[in-house]
């Protein structure tokens, strides 16, 4: 994803520092009366979580209107990536309240600001449900890197943009508001940045044409614990590969230990050991939807999305049907009764059991399984003989057309 930034000369550089950036760094400002089109970001509440940046992947299809917004939490505790479902409730606007369409945004490639509901997923990225969603007027870029040396003009980064992937050097003079944080969110002051450090920084919307480039920053992130994230989190799944997908699989099963995911999107690239139950190597191509599988992965600040160092086949698989879940009196408080096919025939309708292993992917949190929702079940290979045929399910995916 390519950016257009507005260039200062570097004549004017030195003035950079003193450079507020309101656009990127403004929390949400209090409740105040307004009418018409006014400014209406006010209408926000501060306790509700936002992520500022840029749409990252935008999914439109029949599955449900999905993006991801990669960039920064508006508060110390918010996602820094976000994959948030878009419904005909979510509202979006620029900074005067006026409507705009998501397709523009998309097209224009605008920064924004995503509010989104306080239950998410435990996944990475997380998932939940956009409430509002407001156009910006300035740009920015971030950067991932390391600190190399800290001046008194400001700090020099080598890392890579969080938009393009590009490797870039920047020299970022710090706004004297700026945020500096650590990964847990906790304050720190300009003078604890220090040579060696991971950090995430925000610049822009002007960059100076100088060697290095330089621009004005008002948020920095800063991995103190960089150095031991491959140690510190080391991470399993043990489940059900449930999407094959663009280089990336999702998997939804037991964590390895505690603190690990039960839901998870992984990268899956040449780096990726694959094999099977008895050590053979496999391909990427072995890797189907419904295979039972284990990930080993690092769960790493950057990338948000994890890699997946070690894959290994079952040879056994978890049956899948789709269908809707329909009304029945033969069900009882732990079942749903499924019209496989969404069709008129009853022959290949299942009831599926229920636990607390179950686990539901899709649905906002605020939401339950209720009849007319169309949903993939993932189920026991095991099945009574009775028609309708009764088994458990292991994954539901609620389908976003819903």
């Amino acid at each position: 994803m390519k950016k257009i930034y507005k260039v200062l000369a570097t004549a004017t550089v030195l003035a950079m520092a003193a450079l507020p950036i309101a656009a990127n760094a403004q929390a949400v400002p209090p409740a105040t009366a307004h009418k018409g089109q006014g400014n209406i970001t006010n209408q926000v509440k501060k306790s509700v979580p936002g992520t500022m940046g840029y749409i990252t992947d935008f999914v439109n299809d029949k599955s449900g209107t999905w993006i991801t917004v990669t960039g920064r939490g508006l508060a110390a505790t918010d996602q820094q990536e976000i994959k948030l479902s878009i419904s005909k409730d979510t509202k979006i606007i620029d900074a005067k309240g006026n409507q705009v369409q998501l397709q523009t945004i998309v097209d224009k490639n605008k920064a924004i600001k995503a509010f989104y509901s306080p239950n998410i997923t435990k996944s990475l990225p997380a998932q939940g449900s956009a409430l509002t969603i407001i156009v910006q007027d300035n740009d920015l870029a971030g950067i991932d890197g390391t600190i190399s040396e800290v001046t008194k003009q400001g700090i020099l980064v080598e890392g890579t943009n969080l938009y393009n992937d590009s490797e870039e050097t920047m020299l970022l003079h710090l706004d004297p508001k700026a945020k500096i944080i650590d990964q847990n969110g906790s304050a720190l002051k300009a003078s604890d940045l220090e040579a060696g450090m991971s950090i995430r920084a925000f610049y822009g919307p002007y960059v100076a044409l100088s060697m290095p480039p330089q621009s004005s920053t008002n948020y920095i992130r800063v991995n103190t614990k960089a150095e031991n994230n491959d140690q510190e989190q080391a991470a399993g799944i043990d489940g059900i590969l449930t999407e094959m997908k663009d280089g990336r699989i999702s998997v939804s099963g037991k964590p390895a230990k505690a603190g690990d995911l039960e839901y998870v999107v992984l990268a899956v690239d040449g780096d990726t050991k694959i094999v099977d139950a008895g050590g053979k190597a496999l391909t990427a191509e072995a890797l189907k939807s419904g295979l039972r599988i284990e990930a080993e992965y690092v769960s790493v600040i950057y990338p948000a999305l994890p890699h997946a160092d070690k894959i290994v086949v079952s040879d056994t698989t978890a049956p899948k049907v789709e269908g809707t879940i329909t009304t029945s009196e033969r069900t009882s408080k732990d079942q749903l009764y499924i019209n496989v096919g969404s069709d008129q025939s009853t022959d290949n309708d299942i009831i599926i059991n229920i636990s607390k292993d179950t686990q539901v992917i899709g649905l906002n949190p605020d939401e339950k399984l209720e009849p007319g929702m169309k949903i993939v079940v993932f189920h026991s290979p095991i099945m009574t003989m009775s028609i309708p045929a009764i088994t458990s399910a292991e994954v539901i995916m609620v389908q976003a057309d819903n």
